[in-house]
């Protein structure tokens, strides 16, 4: 599970990076696309890896719970939550919400199934206008505030995913444990923040549609 979160977090690191050329503007966010499309049989095959990385990670967290129970099959009579964090104790729940999020976000901008009307323009480069699906996506209040709130759990998922995994893997220590917790929560916020920025900027009118309207 360590692993497999490992390079989950690498691709939503990089995901982020390709995500705010949105800020740079239409040209900027939809050539970005157009070379994403241009590699499709690799990226093809980027998505059925993280497909299958996805599955195992969830795979292995069912059977790490299962075994867990098993180990224990009488309930404590009293169970307190010591030396944890909310994040930790939420781990399942975020998981799954941040799980029906890739799906609907998969619909969305991969597939064009959620929001067919404003998923298929063309941009004055004959480009897919990737730039004017987010925008007009996100000026729905529900979808962009969806969003915020489905970054908003995967960031408190990574928050203690992220320390975790460094003791799953072997490389924490009572000395390191404080530094890791830090800069765990310091990359979660960076990206929710980062993510976040993207649907807010756009319903509270800073980064508008090409046209300007």
């Amino acid at each position: 599970m360590a692993v497999s979160g490992l390079f989950l977090l690498g691709f939503v690191v990089a995901h982020l990076a390709g995500n705010l050329c949105i800020f740079g503007g239409q040209d900027l966010l939809n050539s970005y696309a157009q070379h994403l499309e241009d590699l499709e049989p690799l990226l093809w095959v980027a998505r059925v890896v993280l497909l299958m990385l996805v599955v195992l990670h969830i795979t292995t967290a069912v059977q790490l719970t299962l075994e867990n129970r098993k180990a224990r099959p009488v309930p404590y009579h009293k169970k307190e939550n010591a030396q944890t964090t909310y994040a930790a104790r939420t781990m399942a729940m975020s998981g799954v919400i941040v799980l029906a999020y890739i799906v609907y976000h998969l619909l969305h901008f991969t597939f064009k199934v959620t929001h067919p009307a404003i998923s298929h323009g063309i941009d004055p480069h004959g480009h897919r206008d990737v730039y004017a699906m987010v925008v007009l996506s996100f000026r729905d209040p529900r979808v962009a505030l969806f969003y915020v709130f489905a970054m908003a759990l995967l960031s408190l998922h990574l928050s203690h995913g992220f320390k975790s995994l460094f003791q799953s893997l072997g490389f924490n220590n009572e000395k390191l444990e404080p530094k890791l917790a830090a800069a765990a929560r310091a990359l979660a916020l960076l990206i929710f923040i980062g993510y976040s920025s993207i649907p807010l900027s756009v319903l509270l009118g800073f980064v508008k549609p090409a046209g300007g309207l």
